[in-house]
């Protein structure tokens, strides 16, 4: 490639980056694709009808490198294309009635959970900060997975906990552990929300 080449592209990189809402709808397709993958990496747990992904790690990491708006959108355009039919969901399922089963308080708070982590650490280089809005995203992931639990099977607190929580708290803490040593390689990079 020649030098007049090499500069034409540089300056189309440039324009094409410079327009936010391009940057932002390229962040928000790449996290639908990204949750996807981890949505297919799903091991059955004995002892729940909810199995384990690497969906939380994504859905944590949407709202450190998006923001909080970006990274709403993102899970919720997720879902939507579940709810439509394309199979996104864990180990490729897709339909309304995974969002109305064991799995859809989880799936459905998967926005809600981006922006808390979003908002938590906008305009924040902090690892506490950072590590404390990571749980807090978790968190809500685990209310709307339990209440839905609640709903469906009408189970008490400690049969919920034992079904919906812990059997993933180990797995979502490394989880949490891993989006935390990404969300800080983001941001030294420039491409996380700081």
């Amino acid at each position: 490639m020649n030098h007049g080449t090499d500069t034409r592209t540089d300056h189309a990189l440039q324009a094409l980056t410079a327009d936010r809402r391009i940057t932002v709808a390229a962040g928000i397709v790449a996290f639908v694709l990204a949750m996807t993958a981890s949505a297919y990496v799903a091991v059955p747990v004995p002892w729940s009808v909810v199995p384990m992904t690497l969906q939380p790690m994504v859905v944590l990491l949407a709202g450190v490198v998006l923001g909080p708006m970006a990274g709403a959108a993102s899970m919720a355009t997720y879902v939507a294309l579940g709810a439509a039919g394309a199979p996104v969901f864990a180990a490729g399922h897709a339909g309304l009635p995974w969002l109305v089963g064991p799995t859809g308080g989880y799936l459905m708070a998967f926005p809600l959970a981006a922006l808390v982590v979003g908002w938590s650490v906008a305009g924040s280089a902090n690892v506490v900060r950072l590590l404390g809005g990571l749980l807090a995203g978790l968190a809500v992931i685990y209310l709307g997975g339990v209440a839905q639990l609640a709903v469906l099977t009408g189970q008490d607190v400690s049969g919920l906990l034992a079904v919906g929580v812990l059997p993933f708290v180990g797995g979502d803490i490394v989880k949490v552990a891993l989006a935390l040593v990404l969300a800080r390689a983001f941001r030294s990079t420039g491409l996380g929300r700081a």
